[in-house]
């Protein structure tokens, strides 16, 4: 039998996987074109993935930041996406301080609050379980969605409870050429209705609808500082594509909420009590693994105000 190679490459390539993923090398790329890597020298940084998630070793969360370090932190939180910090026994109004060196911070009207409107806590339990184990992107139900989160854990279960965090730009960059070249200078509609009515009540939603309207947002972001494209659609929030029909718009956003599935797109993180993290919302999803009921986990977050995707 002969086998027609030119017309099985020709099928492979124009085959689309159901789930949405496609096999094969990856490509992972962690800094932006023409960025070179360089060392850090006011602290220690270990790595924990191959494109994002990095432990930081030598600073203390509770001492106010030098301009020098501030500027250190943030190129880290631009080059890994997500820092992590081990053993930091905080005060919520340090944590506060610490997230405002990058700017206003923000409440979240649907979500508990802890000592002051700037923090929302999420307690966790048997009665209380977490509806956050789904591939999201804080509040992108906003104009302007956050910036970054920084997320302290005061009460951690024996077992599981990990959190998962995908990285955007590696999502967009595996996409085939044909699927980026489509998807760019589309927008889509975001909704905060979709992610809080799991566990909310409809009727109070519904008293929230004309303060957060459903807002337009870019299928594809430019990073403000890297200016990487990072694929910026979440199933939580994200309802439609404009301008396509419903059955397209779905197919498109199915194919595109997986890319944050793919593991090697993809960092874990084993929380300690007080272990912080601090994430770009602007390049990442993350993701609560809820495996850990009837255990406890309380974990407390204060979100920087961030500005209008382009």
């Amino acid at each position: 039998m002969t086998i027609d190679l030119p017309a099985r490459a020709r099928l492979r390539s124009a085959r689309v996987p159901a789930d949405g993923i496609f096999e094969g090398p990856r490509v992972l790329r962690r800094l932006p074109e023409g960025v070179e890597e360089k060392p850090y020298e006011l602290f220690g940084l270990n790595p924990l993935g191959r494109v994002l998630g990095a432990e930081i070793d030598g600073v203390d969360l509770s001492d106010p930041l030098s301009p020098e370090l501030r500027a250190e932190l943030n190129r880290a939180l631009l080059e890994w996406k997500v820092l992590f910090f081990r053993d930091q026994r905080i005060t919520p109004a340090q944590q506060r301080a610490f997230a405002a060196n990058w700017g206003p911070l923000e409440t979240n009207p649907f979500i508990p609050k802890g000592d002051t409107d700037e923090v929302t806590r999420f307690a966790r339990s048997a009665s209380m379980p977490g509806f956050e184990n789904i591939w999201h992107t804080d509040v992108t139900f906003r104009p302007n969605p956050a910036l970054g989160s920084v997320l302290r854990l005061l009460q951690v279960p024996p077992r599981g409870g990990d959190t998962m965090w995908a990285d955007m730009a590696a999502a967009y960059d595996n996409l085939p050429a044909a699927v980026r070249q489509r998807i760019d200078g589309l927008r889509a509609v975001h909704d905060f209705i979709p992610g809080f009515d799991r566990f909310s009540d409809l009727d109070v939603l519904a008293g929230w609808q004309e303060q957060f309207p459903p807002v337009e947002h870019p299928v594809v972001r430019i990073h403000p500082e890297t200016g990487r494209r990072t694929l910026f659609v979440n199933q939580a929030f994200t309802t439609h594509i404009v301008g396509l029909e419903r059955a397209e718009s779905d197919r498109l956003l199915r194919l595109l909420f997986t890319q944050a599935h793919v593991p090697e797109f993809q960092v874990r993180f084993q929380w300690r009590e007080n272990s912080v993290a601090f994430w770009d919302n602007r390049a990442t999803q993350h993701y609560a693994v809820n495996d850990y009921h009837p255990h406890a986990r309380v974990a407390e977050r204060v979100a920087i105000a961030g500005d209008r995707p382009y």
